[in-house]
Parts: C-alpha cells; sequence; structure tokens
C-alpha cells in the first residue's frame, strides 16, 4: 500500500473529508473539513471525488512518499517544495516516490489542504474518516506518524491547474435571518451591517470571533432564551455582545442569541480570512440565500470546467532532459 511517512508535523494537522452528518440529534456536529470549497476544488484538479485530506492550520510539515502519486495543495496558499522545487498552489503535482515534500507556513489565509489522488485511506468512525477533537474522535497527526494512501488512478494524467477567488482577505459576508433575527431590534441589525469587523486571532475549528470597535450587540432578555439547534455559519452574541461565526466543529445546541447564519457560499471566506482582514456583513433574504445554493455535484462540475491543462515553463524543470519531447525522429536515411 501506498504510505506517506510524517517526519516533522505542524500543531493541528489532522485527517477531513466532509464529515459525518445525521448525527446532530445525538449531539455530534458534523465536523468535516472546516473549508470545504478546498476539499472540492482538490477532486477538481486530481479527477476525483472528493476525498479525506490533510487539514493544515497555518503550517504544514516534512513528508516523504513510497509510491508515486498526484498531489494538490488547495485552501490557504501555503510554501511547499518537492526536494527544493516549488509546489504550486491549486494546481496537480506528481510526488516521486523516494521525494520529500516539504510544507512550511501559509503566505495567505488560514487553512491549507493537502489532497492525494488516491486519498487518505485511515478508518472510518461513523462513516467518516473525518477527524473531530471536540468529540474525542481521533487525533492530530504526529512525527514519526505513517499515513496510508490509495493508488493514485491516473498518475500519467496531464498537469492541471486551477484558478479560484481569492478567500483570504475578508470581503462583504452575506448573512440569511435566523429564528432569533427579529429578537434584535432594528437599529441592532442595521448598526450591525454597518460596522467593520476584523478576523480576530482567536478561532479554531468550532468557530471564530469577529472583533470590532463599537458597542456590543447585546440582546435585552437574552437570558430568557431556550437552547436549540444550531449549525455551521451561525453568528453567536456572547454576552458582551461580541460576534462569533460557527465553524464545522461547534456545538449542536447554543443558548446565546444568534443575529443570523452566514450562507454556505460565504463560510470559506470566514474560514480562511487571515487574523486583522476586513470583514462587513449584509443581510439577505431567505430567497436571495437559495439562489446561491448549489449541490455538491453541481459544484464538482464547475469547478473542473474551471480547470486547465499547466503549461509549464522549460526553465521550471529540472529533469527536463528526460523527457522525450520528439518522437519518430530519424537520421534521414530510413526508406
Amino acid at each position: 500500500m501506498p504510505l506517506v511517512q510524517v517526519h516533522s508535523i505542524g500543531p493541528g494537522v489532522t485527517v477531513q473529508d466532509l464529515g459525518r452528518p445525521g448525527w446532530a440529534m445525538q449531539g455530534l456536529s458534523t465536523g468535516g473539513a472546516v473549508d470545504r470549497l478546498a476539499l472540492f476544488e482538490a477532486a477538481a484538479l486530481l479527477g476525483t471525488q472528493p476525498q479525506a485530506s490533510l487539514e493544515m492550520m497555518g503550517f504544514g510539515g516534512v513528508f516523504r512518499t513510497n509510491a508515486d502519486t498526484r498531489i494538490a495543495l488547495t485552501g490557504a496558499q501555503m510554501q511547499a517544495n518537492i526536494d527544493g522545487s516549488a509546489v504550486s498552489h491549486n494546481t496537480s503535482t506528481i510526488w516521486r516516490a523516494g521525494e520529500t515534500l516539504s510544507i512550511s507556513g501559509a503566505k495567505a489565509g488560514v487553512l491549507g489542504y493537502l489532497s492525494f489522488a488516491g486519498g487518505v485511506q485511515t478508518p472510518a468512525t461513523m462513516g467518516s474518516q473525518a477527524v473531530h477533537l471536540t468529540a474525542g474522535i481521533g487525533a492530530p497527526i504526529q512525527a514519526g506518524d505513517t499515513i496510508p494512501i490509495g493508488d493514485d488512478p491516473d498518475l500519467h494524467s496531464g498537469a492541471t491547474k486551477l484558478r479560484s477567488t481569492d478567500r483570504t482577505k475578508g470581503g462583504t459576508i452575506r448573512v440569511m435571518p435566523g429564528p432569533q433575527t427579529t429578537f434584535f431590534d432594528p437599529e441592532t441589525r442595521a448598526r450591525f451591517e454597518r460596522t467593520v469587523f476584523t478576523r480576530s486571532p482567536r478561532g479554531n475549528r468550532q468557530g471564530v470571533r469577529i472583533d470590532h470597535e463599537t458597542d456590543g450587540f447585546t440582546l435585552r432578555g437574552a437570558l430568557n432564551l431556550t437552547s436549540d439547534l444550531i449549525v455551521p455559519g451561525d453568528i453567536q452574541m456572547t454576552g458582551d455582545g461580541v460576534p462569533y461565526v460557527l465553524l464545522s466543529e461547534c456545538q449542536t445546541i447554543g443558548g446565546y442569541p444568534r443575529i443570523g447564519s452566514v450562507i454556505p457560499a460565504d463560510l470559506p471566506v470566514i474560514a480562511q480570512s487571515a487574523p486583522g482582514a476586513t470583514l462587513r456583513f449584509r443581510f439577505v433574504s431567505v430567497e436571495e440565500a437559495d439562489k446561491t445554493a448549489v449541490s455538491d455535484d453541481a459544484m464538482l462540475t464547475r469547478l473542473r470546467q474551471l480547470c486547465q491543462p499547466l503549461v509549464r515553463d522549460p526553465h521550471d524543470i529540472p529533469d527536463l532532459l528526460s523527457y522525450q519531447l520528439i518522437g519518430g525522429v530519424t537520421a534521414g536515411d530510413d526508406p
């Protein structure tokens, strides 16, 4: 079986797939990749379905494999090289047996994803390979670990690249109303839309804090709220009115008031905006939010259509002479 040996590793690197939906009634959130879009981008580049990958929180590690395989780095733009040759973001790249893959810090974004054409092949628990740290399912990758991966189904396919919208710099986030939105008075909701926020350094797979310099967005009578279902994207207000946007590993029940919920299409921007990035929120109707919703199949199809063949500069190919660039050449004296 193809294996990846971990020589060194950054903090909080975990195996993540699309999570395990359907367990909320038992108190277990879906979990899975915080930036789901990154797994679909990798699948488009590698010609696969979304598979279990390594989620890296700001820093990667040093790896070696015993089998040739294609890889893709998506999500945060992380500095990476194979035996000194740079590995580009959002491209498919061949990683040869015996070569060393080094992934260091993120140049932009927060969460990077290392995907293999054969996928990570760790055992599934409750229908998913996703590590869920809050629930105690699985554990972070450690130096010295050996990670099983699948065979590359199409090793010799041409390299591809994918141009995607930069979601690491913040921007305007669309918010749809939830069951408690109207509990906040109109002026508070309007002030929430007018406020310029910044992404706080405080955040993890459960959620991120959104800082601001104005008064808090408090709710009169919040102590009388009954705890109920919460989902990724919900914007909870703490007792002092500081918003937190919930992410994939959030709890399933909460009592803090929620002013609305970030639409799924914009949640990757929350996940990847670096600390200090500027964020603003804009309320949209449920009907407007519905128009942005696409199925997983439609998303993968669209991303595959955006992939293009990777044209490499010959100056960047260290083993150029090993390629047969011209076939069928003779001395000229053949009959």
